[in-house]
């Protein structure tokens, strides 16, 4: 019985609060958010700094309006119609196993409005080896104030 009505009360937590462990990780009101990618899929910050010097295979495409990490190529937010279509066009032209990491780092991930679209993208030309940076809170706290290198 016990077991029950654990499974019972965790269905509720479920359907109340639509999965989201806590208020700070739901999506904005009305905005159901569901991410394109996995957790493999998720890019730590400084396993990108050491790809980043050790592999020749990556491209790195910041996918936002915030600065440029050092190497990436910048886009332009991908929330906008015509970046994503330079976006489309760009992945066009990369091989099939290239390895692809995308960032923006405007906000908080769970309301980012330009990487949902940009990994979408990555996933529609079937990359095989695509990864989203992991910036949470954003490129400030989650990469610049660590010291990973920056454009200058």
């Amino acid at each position: 019985m016990k077991t029950l009505s654990a499974i019972l009360l965790l269905t509720i937590f479920i359907l109340m609060t639509g999965g989201y462990a806590s208020k700070s990780q739901q999506p904005p009101a009305g905005k159901l958010q569901i991410n394109p990618w996995n957790a493999r899929q998720l890019l730590e910050p400084s396993a990108l700094v050491l790809a980043m010097k050790n592999n020749k295979n990556l491209m790195v495409y910041n996918i936002g309006v915030m600065k440029d990490i050092s190497g990436a190529i910048h886009l332009g937010a991908a929330s906008e119609k015509e970046n994503l279509e330079k976006l489309d066009k760009v992945l066009k032209t990369v091989p099939k196993n290239k390895m692809i990491a995308i960032y923006c780092g405007c906000c908080p991930m769970d309301k980012c409005p330009n990487i949902r679209p940009a990994f979408g993208m990555l996933k529609k030309h079937e990359l095989n080896n695509i990864y989203l940076v992991n910036l949470p809170v954003n490129l400030k706290t989650d990469w610049i104030d660590k010291g990973y290198p920056m454009e200058k």
